[in-house]
């Protein structure tokens, strides 16, 4: 996707070190990208399973393709998952 086409569709993250996220009115439970609205780290969940932590400012777009963001080490606040579905 190109960054300049936007995102269609963003759903608030609640992090969790078991349940992946997944948007309303979709079956595709991977996000385009990540929102961090207060800077701290994030860990992220690509659909392997595996993880990376991520230390970010707020404001801050992560372009990864996640399906969750665990709670364990996770200190980043205000999180949303953008799609461009």
């Amino acid at each position: 996707m190109s960054f300049n086409q936007g995102y269609k569709k963003a759903v608030a993250i609640t992090p969790s070190d078991t349940v992946d996220f997944v948007p309303q009115g979709t079956s595709d439970n991977l996000s385009s990208a990540i929102y961090v609205g207060g800077a701290g780290v994030v860990v992220v969940v690509f659909q392997d399973d595996s993880t990376v932590s991520f230390t970010c400012i707020a404001g801050q777009i992560l372009p990864v393709k996640a399906k969750r963001v665990n709670t364990t080490s996770t200190t980043a606040t205000l999180l949303a998952a953008l799609y461009d579905i």
